[in-house]
């Protein structure tokens, strides 16, 4: 290659769009706007004033859920998260307690980077999750869900649900990005989130893209409802049997999943 195709072919590398060019080369871009190292006591609660215990529901994350302590606390800098058979709370006809957490009105963001240090274990019907839901202040009609890593067995899941996809479930776009990985390690899972595009990574290297849709009709049907701030959730959650590769749970074992931190970054503002 000559020195001058040389020279341009660097340039434009260095040059290239915020967007599109390596997260390791856009570190100094960044500027930490939330982040929780969970080092409180052992024992303890996630910190009140960044966290809520999630709250039950039918969906299937979230049917067992419980505010019990034993679900959700911090032991050795770390956040677990556990699903465990109801033993203790007689009132309750769950068969199961798992716990969730979320920062809904604690903190909510619009745009920015997320990464949170993760990992699991493989028991069958294991299926604990870091994502993103909208906030409900914000045009509550439309739909809105980052899926920054749900784990079943080896395999990672990266999805992205709009108001579009929810009304058309066989809208044959590309939403669902995955990698197998021994999630019984550390990893470091995130997403780079902009008002065009949704960067999925793990350890720093990029596993999927979803681009917002130049179609003016799916946009205006909801395709991309991603331009509102929303608040993060971890959670262990288990599976229904509905698929294979998440039977119904042995409500006789204890599930767990350990967060090791969480960490939110916004760009700079120029000065």
């Amino acid at each position: 290659m000559k020195t001058s195709h040389y020279l341009i072919l660097l340039l434009t590398l260095l040059f290239a769009s915020a967007d599109t060019a390596p997260i390791s080369a856009q570190e100094s871009e960044w500027e930490l706007v939330f982040c929780d190292e969970f080092n409180q006591p052992n024992g303890s609660q996630p910190d009140p004033a960044k966290w809520n215990a999630a709250t039950r529901n039918p969906s299937t994350w979230a049917r067992w859920i419980s505010s019990s302590p034993r679900v959700a606390y911090i032991k050795n800098g770390a956040l677990i998260c556990r699903a465990i058979p109801n033993k203790w709370e007689p009132t309750d006809t769950a068969k199961m307690l798992t716990g969730a957490v979320n920062t809904r009105e604690k903190f909510e963001f619009q745009y920015g980077k997320v990464e949170v240090r993760m990992k699991t274990n493989l028991t069958p019907s294991n299926f604990p999750a870091i994502w993103m839901s909208k906030s409900s202040k914000q045009n509550p009609q439309l739909y809105g869900e980052i899926d920054i890593a749900e784990v079943v067995q080896k395999k990672v899941s990266h999805n992205i649900h709009s108001q579009y996809t929810q009304t058309h479930p066989k809208h044959g776009m590309n939403t669902n990005f995955s990698k197998t990985i021994d999630v019984q390690k550390w990893h470091i899972y995130g997403i780079i989130w902009t008002p065009t595009q949704v960067v999925w990574t793990i350890d720093g290297q990029t596993t999927g893209i979803y681009k917002k849709p130049t179609d003016k009709k799916l946009l205006d049907e909801g395709a991309w409802t991603f331009d509102h701030p929303f608040f993060l959730i971890l959670n262990q959650s288990l599976g229904t049997g509905r698929w294979k590769s998440l039977p119904y749970p042995d409500t006789r074992k204890t599930f767990e999943t350990k967060f090791d931190w969480v960490r939110v970054y916004q760009r700079k503002t120029p000065k």
